[in-house]
């Protein structure tokens, strides 16, 4: 945070010095760097850049052409998010019953009530079943039932690649759904392979959070020490069937792995109902989905962290689970619908306060994981530079991936990136990355002179490390 601090207070320094650094650019540099760079043969490369103190555009390549910006497009989903929701809002989950405790019987039935947390642990889980505890419960005689309503039954965004489905970035989106661990990768579960006792053993296998939905197929082979590993997990559509294949050296370190499963509420469904049985509380009927009748009582509630503080996991982690989650709130705060749809059509309603040319834009999701969406460079500039006014732009600029961040919370996808000291600590950017797209917009900080805006999207590239190499080299130069 001291970090951050610093770092918002000596751009507000420089943005009143004078201009003269700016003029001075070397922008044949960037020409140069731009014409005389081979991964770009076959490529599309767009550039802003723009004072940070007045808006200007000072250098532009392509800058109005609608190219497939990654997870650039989470920049947008972030500041409409805290415009929309607020940077106090917070996600829930709530236990309610239908009916009426007597005797440690629950005489009716026991509701998950989930709104959207993307945050939720399997440790919340155990708490809220404790403070139902608390409350006396030890038998329920009716149903445990879920709650996702607030949010449709539409769980991958539009486009995401039937190939992504299983990956811990392609998880599923529901209102009621669970994270492994604080890396908060709602919709998955982390697979941790170790050797087994003796070769041919099959590797031990743990699952975390374990489900009794969950089935493995381990197919797993202990080989001897000093040997390449070489395993693959994987899911089977419409199945929470895992699959481990390949071997694993005698001396290996533990394999660790994220994957996605299949229906996340009913995951969650399962994990209440385990942590019923451990916590010694009896559930005589079934499990199922449902929504909670106007009659429920409240019993307990477990809340996230504030929006302000889940766009640091979200941001620099570039977490696409967060931003679909978003979009969805947002269509549900604002138009009472928590639908893509809905949420997109707020998303763009409120970048126009920014004077962004919407009608310039295809948007399709909030995460950036569209091979449809086009979004222009100048657009991404122009979101950077106008946001800086809103009362919430220190918490968006601390979310932003960091230069050699120096503790964990400043790390994130630019952290092993740009590593030359001029570099480290003055610039604050979100990286995106599809097959053949990659990306990098955010903020500058050179040694004289003003504060830079800049945005950089590259498409049709064949070697992304390349692209990310020309990305740094564009920087540094900015820098200087």
């Amino acid at each position: 945070m001291k970090g951050m601090i610093l770092f918002f207070f000596s751009v507000l320094l420089i943005m009143n010095l004078s201009i003269a650094h700016v003029e001075a650019m070397d922008r044949q540099k960037l020409v140069d760097l731009i014409d005389n760079d081979p991964a770009l043969e076959g490529a599309l490369l767009s550039v802003s850049v723009r004072s940070a103190k007045t808006g200007e555009v000072l250098y532009e390549h392509l800058a109005n052409t609608r190219l497939r910006p990654a997870s650039n497009m989470k920049l947008f989903t972030a500041a409409a998010a805290l415009s929309v929701l607020g940077e106090h809002h917070r996600f829930t989950t709530e236990l309610y019953m239908d009916g009426k405790i007597k005797w440690k019987i629950l005489d009716g039935d026991l509701y998950i009530k989930g709104n959207g947390d993307p945050t939720l642990l399997g440790k919340d889980i155990d708490e809220l079943v404790r403070q139902l505890k608390i409350q006396g419960v030890r038998i329920i005689k009716g149903n445990l039932i879920a709650d996702d309503s607030r949010y449709d039954d539409e769980r991958y965004p539009i486009d995401l690649p039937w190939s992504d489905e299983e990956t811990y970035y392609g998880a599923q989106v529901s209102a009621l759904t669970v994270a492994p661990d604080d890396d908060y990768e709602a919709g998955t579960v982390v697979i941790e392979v170790t050797p087994g006792k003796e070769i041919n053993d099959k590797g031990e296998v743990t699952v975390s959070p374990g489900s009794d939905t969950l089935m493995l197929v381990n197919k797993s082979t202990t080989i001897e020490a000093n040997q390449k590993l070489d395993l693959k997990i994987s899911r089977e559509h419409g199945t929470n069937v895992i699959y481990i294949d390949g071997v694993i050296p005698k001396n290996a370190s533990t394999h660790k792995e994220s994957i996605a499963i299949w229906e996340p509420t009913d995951y969650v469904l399962h994990l209440f109902k385990q942590t019923l049985k451990e916590q010694g509380i009896t559930l005589l009927g079934s499990i199922k989905k449902g929504k909670l009748p106007l009659t429920a009582k409240k019993l307990t509630t477990h809340e996230s962290m504030p929006l302000s503080e889940l766009l640091v996991p979200f941001m620099k982690q570039s977490n696409n689970g967060h931003a679909e989650i978003l979009i969805k709130e947002m269509g549900y705060v604002r138009e009472e619908e928590g639908t893509w749809d809905k949420g997109l059509n707020v998303l763009e309603e409120e970048l126009k306060q920014w004077n962004i040319e919407t009608e310039k834009m295809v948007i399709r999701d909030g995460s950036g994981i569209s091979h449809v969406s086009g979004i222009p460079t100048h657009q991404i500039s122009g979101l950077l530079y106008e946001i800086q006014a809103e009362p919430w732009f220190s918490i968006f600029l601390q979310s932003l991936p960091l230069v050699d961040g120096g503790v964990p919370l400043d790390r994130g996808t630019l952290n092993d990136r740009l590593k030359q000291t001029v570099a480290s600590r003055r610039v604050r950017a979100k990286t995106g990355t599809l097959t053949t797209v990659s990306s990098l917009a955010g903020y500058v900080e050179p040694k004289e002179g003003e504060a830079l805006v800049f945005s950089i999207i590259s498409n049709q590239i064949i070697d992304g490390d390349k692209a990310k190499d020309l990305e740094d080299q564009l920087v540094l130069a900015l820098l200087e």
